[in-house]
């Protein structure tokens, strides 16, 4: 046998649990991907980080329509300080978010959920330049927490969605 119909017979073995399954991918012709897309309406952003999550679950899941599901989030950020210069001035801090979540239809909590991510970024004695980093480092945990937000509804929309 050579090495290519053995591939071909090891991948047909690997899929053949998935046929009886149920296994439907997310973003198929009935994956929940579709079912979300354009649903969800997220409360409007108060602050920086919450334009930067919002703009990117709009991203993901679309602009919402009129009929949409409303998404409530309340985000949580800290930082602390992971590494010291001699002097003692912090050279590298760490963000830590978290972003609770809620569907909501009619004042009915469809789906709830938390999301946790950190990012860092490293000091200067460039003022301008920490301030940049640490801008940057507040809009990646922004893009790193939305991306965690839309793969657990996208996992679990098929149980809380309704039907169209």
């Amino acid at each position: 046998m050579s090495l290519s119909d053995r591939r071909t017979l090891v991948f047909a073995l690997l899929a053949l649990p998935l046929a009886g399954c149920g296994f439907t991918p997310v973003y198929g012709p009935e994956g929940a991907g579709g079912m979300l897309q354009n649903r969800l309406r997220a409360d409007d952003p108060a602050d920086k980080d919450a334009f930067d999550l919002v703009a990117r679950l709009e991203e993901r899941l679309g602009r919402p329509s009129a009929t949409a599901l409303r998404l409530a989030y309340d985000i949580d950020v800290t930082e602390e300080s992971t590494a010291a210069t001699p002097a003692r001035f912090a050279s590298r801090i760490r963000v830590v978010g978290q972003v609770r979540y809620r569907i909501i239809q009619s004042d009915a909590v469809l789906a709830e959920g938390k999301v946790d991510a950190f990012t860092a970024y490293s000091t200067t004695t460039t003022p301008l330049a920490t301030r940049a980093a640490a801008e940057d480092a507040r809009r990646r945990l922004m893009v790193i927490l939305a991306d965690g937000i839309v793969t657990r509804l996208l996992a679990s929309a098929r149980q809380w969605m309704p039907l169209a």
